[in-house]
C-alpha cells in the first residue's frame, strides 16, 4: 500500500508543531512511533496505535487479525509508572510530550 493522505497530514502537523510523536514500547523491546494531535487524549493514542500496527501489517503482506478488545483487556499503556486508565484524560495531563515514551505493561490478574 502507498502512503496515505491521513499520513502525510500527520507528517504536516508535525512540522507546524500541531502534532506529537509519542513511542510507544512493546514488551519485546521494539519501539512504534506514532504521531498524535498536541490535545489527543488516552483514547486518541489507543486509536493512533491501531492505524499504525494495521498500516504495518498491510505493507508486510501478512495481514493477520489482531483483537484489539483482547489487547485493552490484557495490557495497559503507562507513562512514567502511571497507568493511562482514563481514554478522555489528555496526554498532556499526564505529563506527556513530543518524543516521550509510553510502554504496554501486561495487566496482573485480580
Amino acid at each position: 500500500p502507498q502512503v496515505t493522505p491521513e499520513e502525510i497530514g500527520s507528517q504536516v502537523a508535525l512540522e507546524y508543531g500541531q502534532a506529537m510523536t509519542v513511542r510507544v514500547c512493546r514488551a519485546d523491546g521494539e519501539s512504534m512511533p506514532v504521531v498524535v494531535v498536541q490535545n489527543a487524549t488516552a483514547l486518541d493514542l489507543k486509536k493512533a496505535l491501531r492505524r499504525h500496527v494495521q498500516l504495518r501489517q498491510a505493507r508486510r503482506g501478512g495481514v493477520q487479525h489482531l483483537s484489539w478488545r483482547y489487547i485493552w483487556r490484557t495490557y495497559h499503556l503507562t507513562y512514567g509508572g502511571e497507568k493511562l486508565a482514563d481514554d478522555r484524560k489528555k496526554l498532556r495531563e499526564y505529563g506527556i510530550r513530543n518524543r516521550d515514551e509510553v510502554s504496554f505493561i501486561k495487566k496482573l490478574r485480580k
